[in-house]
C-alpha cells in the first residue's frame, strides 16, 4: 500500500503550523510580560511620588 504524496504535504503543513503557533505564543507572552512589568514600574513611581507629597505636606504642616 502506497501513501499519496499529498498526505505527506498535509502532515508537514500541520507540523509547520503547530511550530509557528508555539513560536508566536511565546513571543506574545514575552511582550505581555514586558508590558505588565512596565505598567508596574509606572504604578510604583506614582506611589512613591504620592508618598513624597504626603511626607512634604506633613513636614510643612507640623
Amino acid at each position: 500500500m502506497t501513501i499519496p504524496i499529498w498526505i505527506y504535504a498535509v502532515v508537514v503543513g500541520i507540523v509547520i503550523s503547530a511550530l509557528m503557533a508555539i513560536k508566536t505564543g511565546r513571543e506574545e507572552r514575552k511582550l505581555e510580560l514586558e508590558s505588565i512589568e512596565q505598567e508596574g514600574e509606572i504604578y510604583i513611581k506614582r506611589l512613591e511620588r504620592e508618598r513624597e507629597l504626603r511626607d512634604d505636606l506633613k513636614a510643612t504642616g507640623e
